[in-house]
């Protein structure tokens, strides 16, 4: 877990330390915890890349700021009625939002295996929470080498 940034590592551990029974509901608590997405871009989706791989609609926009950290804002779309797929996004939002690009790029594909969420949850899920990380990935990514 040492290429975690600390605030992810810290969730990391807190989904550690729960019984593997209650995950899932602290994942649901995560959901409801989703920041709201700020009013300039709340009316433009067409700014939001969707992450078709989700089994409900998630749209995200990574926003790359140009002071030297890079320091990356991240923005979830999620209805709530995808409980699941809104707490993927939360914890993805809690544990890299105001990181800097460096650290995000560094976080391993595998992060939301250390979850411990995949007896829980199926396949399908997990693997929406994996190209979640990845799109954030390739958009700052491109949005570094523009």
């Amino acid at each position: 877990m040492s290429q975690l940034p600390e605030s992810l590592r810290e969730i990391v551990e807190e989904f550690a330390e729960v019984p593997e029974p209650q995950r899932l509901e602290l994942l649901l608590d995560f959901s409801r915890e989703l920041p709201e997405l700020p009013e300039r871009l709340a009316d433009h989706p067409e700014l939001f890349e969707q992450v078709v791989e989700c089994q409900s609609p998630l749209f995200l926009v990574v926003e790359v700021a140009t002071d030297e950290q890079r320091t990356t804002s991240l923005f979830f779309s999620a209805p709530p009625e995808a409980p699941t797929t809104r707490g993927f996004a939360s914890v993805l939002a809690a544990g890299l939002d105001g990181r800097s690009a460096a650290e995000i790029l560094e976080v391993p594909a595998d992060m939301p295996q250390q979850l411990g969420l995949s007896r829980a949850l199926s396949p399908l899920r997990m693997r929406g929470m994996s190209a979640m990380l990845a799109r954030i990935k390739r958009q700052i990514t491109e949005q570094i080498n523009n």
